[in-house]
Order: C-alpha cells, then sequence, then structure tokens
C-alpha cells in the first residue's frame, strides 16, 4: 500500500545550508545589561550605562532588567556591584554624517532676557545688597523686606493693516538698566537692585517716599539747607554713576524719589542709559537690534557684550539737552550736566519751568528762567552752556552747608 504522505525530506545541520549570493550573515546580538542607574536632579530624568557582557554568559540571567529601570535584583546589588568589570573595546565603527549644530533662535520678547537660553546672570554686585535697606519686619530666624518686582510690558497695536509692536525697544531699555545696576557699586543715592527672577524680570528696593516734583510743589517752600542737601545727593549719585562711563539719559523730576523717613535721594529708571564708549547713533537712525546682541553670547552664564553702537533717545521735556533734540550728541554724560542745571533751577524756584522745544534746539534759554534763583544761579548757568563749553559734573562740586 502506498503511503498517503509524502516522505519529508532528509534533515541537513545548519552548516550544511548554502546561503545566497551577497549575503553576510549578521554578527551575534551582544548581551547588554544594566551596570549603573544614576538619579538626576532633573525631573523624571534617569541615566542607564550599559556594559557589554563580555566575562560570563551566565551572569546575564541574574543581571537582566524587566522594563523597570528602578528594579533590580538583590543578587545583582551584591555582585555586580562591588566587583569590577573588565570592557573590551568596542569593534572599530565608520563614523555616520555629524549632525549640524541645533540653530535655536532667541525669541523676539523682552522676556528672552531673563529666561533660558538666555538666563540671568544679572545679580546684584554687592554680596550684601539690602545692607543698606531696614527690615520691614523680623522673624525668629529672618528679616522681611519690601521690594518692587520689575518685568516688561510688550504693547501690540494694529496700525495700517500692520501689527506694530514696543518689544524692541522695551528690551533695549531693559538691558541698558540691568547694565547700570550689574556694573554700578551700591549707592545709597541709587535705587538698590536686589537681583533678577528668572521668567520674571529685575527685582529692585521699595522706596517709601514721593517724587521731586511733588516735594518742590508743596508750600512752603523749601529751605536753603534742604536744597543745598539735595542738590549735594544728586551731584554725589550722578558722579558715581559717570565715573562708570554710564550716563542716566533721562533725568526729570520725576524719575528722582525722596524718601519719606529721612529726605533720602534716590535715582532711578536707567532704561536710556548708555556706555561713554559707544558710538551714539541718530535716534531717527534703524533701531538697534538688541536681540542679535543677546545672540552674541559665548556662554548662557556670560555677561552680554558690550554694544558698540547705542541710539540716545530724547528724554523727558524740558529736561532733555539740546544736542540730543538735534540728533548730534557725542557726549551722553555733558547732557546729563544739561539736565541736572534745569533741574536745579526747578529746586531753587521751588516750581517747574518750561522751555519752547524749537528755542531749546537752538541752545537759546528763557530770559526770565533765573528769576529767584538765590541759591543755584551761577552753577545752572555753566550747566546750561552748549555742550562744547558746558560744565561737567564732578564730586568736587559739592556745597559745603551752611
Amino acid at each position: 500500500m502506498q503511503n498517503p504522505w509524502p516522505s519529508s525530506p532528509p534533515a541537513t545541520s545548519a552548516n550544511s545550508l548554502s546561503a545566497p549570493d551577497g549575503f553576510v550573515r549578521p554578527p551575534p546580538p551582544s548581551m547588554m545589561h544594566v551596570k549603573r542607574v544614576t538619579l538626576t536632579s532633573k525631573k523624571n530624568w534617569w541615566m542607564v550605562e550599559m556594559d557589554e557582557d563580555s566575562e560570563n554568559k551566565s551572569s546575564a540571567s541574574t543581571t537582566e532588567t524587566n522594563g523597570d529601570p528602578f528594579h533590580y535584583s538583590s543578587d545583582y546589588v551584591h555582585h555586580d556591584i562591588k566587583r569590577e568589570h573588565t570592557k573590551t573595546p568596542p569593534p572599530p565603527s565608520t563614523p555616520g554624517p555629524t549632525m549640524p549644530p541645533m540653530d535655536y533662535r532667541i525669541p523676539r520678547h523682552p522676556n528672552a532676557i531673563f529666561s533660558f537660553p538666555t538666563p540671568t546672570p544679572y545679580s546684584a554686585p554687592s554680596a550684601n545688597p539690602t545692607a543698606t535697606l531696614a527690615p520691614c519686619a523680623n522673624g525668629s530666624a529672618s528679616e522681611l523686606f519690601k521690594c518692587i518686582v520689575k518685568k516688561p510690558d510688550v504693547v501690540q497695536m494694529e496700525i495700517n493693516d500692520e501689527m506694530q509692536s514696543n518689544a524692541s525697544d522695551v528690551t533695549v531699555q531693559f538691558l541698558a538698566e540691568l547694565r547700570v545696576y550689574t556694573t554700578v557699586q551700591t549707592h545709597r543715592n541709587i535705587c538698590t537692585f536686589l537681583g533678577s527672577l528668572e521668567n520674571v524680570g529685575m527685582v529692585l528696593e521699595y522706596i517709601d517716599g514721593r517724587t521731586l516734583f511733588d516735594v518742590i510743589s508743596v508750600r512752603p517752600k523749601l529751605s536753603t539747607l534742604k536744597k543745598i542737601d539735595f542738590h549735594n545727593q544728586l551731584l554725589d549719585g550722578l558722579t558715581h554713576l559717570h565715573s562708570y562711563g554710564l550716563s542716566h539719559g533721562d533725568l526729570s523730576l520725576l524719575n528722582i524719589q525722596v524718601t519719606n523717613s529721612s529726605d533720602t535721594i534716590k535715582l532711578l529708571d536707567f532704561g536710556r542709559s548708555v556706555s561713554a564708549d559707544s558710538v551714539y547713533a541718530n535716534p531717527e537712525a534703524e533701531p538697534v537690534d538688541p536681540f542679535t546682541l543677546l545672540a552674541k553670547r559665548t556662554s548662557i552664564f556670560s555677561p552680554l557684550p558690550p554694544s558698540k553702537t547705542e541710539q540716545i533717545h530724547p528724554g523727558t521735556r524740558p529736561f532733555c539737552a539740546p544736542e540730543i533734540l538735534r540728533g548730534e550728541c557725542q557726549d551722553a554724560r555733558l547732557a546729563d550736566a544739561y539736565s541736572f542745571g534745569l533741574i536745579i533751577v526747578c529746586l531753587d524756584r521751588c516750581e517747574t519751568v518750561d522751555l519752547k522745544p524749537w528755542d531749546q534746539r537752538k541752545d537759546l534759554l528763557p530770559k526770565d528762567l533765573f528769576e529767584d534763583c538765590s541759591v543755584f544761579e551761577d552753577r545752572a548757568r555753566a550747566y546750561l552752556q552748549r555742550w562744547n563749553s558746558r560744565r561737567r559734573l564732578v564730586k568736587e562740586d559739592i556745597m559745603s552747608l551752611p
């Protein structure tokens, strides 16, 4: 009887099988096991170091792990961690194509100053910035201070079917102000800088006071002694700032605070400050892109590189110097001297003054500007000269109190 089932082919060994032409047998997969698990400080991150099993294949059964990188057996802890592994050099491999560096584009928003990849290297220049501040409360193990958080405020609006934004100008002002606070050493007549908050802004001391405009507007008028005291404090703070090669850029009665407790002058708002080493551009020229400056940093922990070109913008009327109004300013600290001259005129008269812009551009002063100036007239005239004959601000001009 014929067998209904076909006879199976004779069994052959694996070595007797013929491989097709061009076939290269892949190398056997190397056994890998976890050598060490290291937790890092980053949330949901761990580091697993893999090592080739070149010693004993039988040990692979005791060192294999399941899907959980945090799970390992007691045998693994007892045997593998305490013994030294003998690593075999990996086989030579041809280098693959190198990946191009990641092109990170700085977000075109002022918050890029205070966030990654440009985290704040901005810290107070003094080791103890609160040394000159009075705490508002004391605890059993702490002191509490009031402070101000100043953060960027961007405005966008549509003009002629185009979106316009002040993000670039806000960034320029914050970079200028941070340069002052991180360069100039702490001074009693300059607002104290306490540091920066990541992704928020800068932290400044809280000034319990009023503006110099409010001070000169009260009646009865200030005494001669108080006028000289305010003059000396202003001059001391400004010359300290100028000694670092930086200007204020927008001196006015509103940017000067007077504390309620001790009548201490405080200079603030340095957003229009420029460096004496910079080349000054006309404010009508193409704006300098601050985000290009941010992208030039060599390290996220390094300070910002100095800007070689800065624009000088007109400040508050009528305290802005004529050469700035004409777009011809070559010395920003001399422009501060002009603003200081008008401020001490207001301080001497205990009232505000006004100048016609078209006359001010020509360095013309009203004939009645120095009426009732019994204390500072000669000094004010020297500060209000044309820029090439104007007196600079120097500490030697501090007046002695009668």
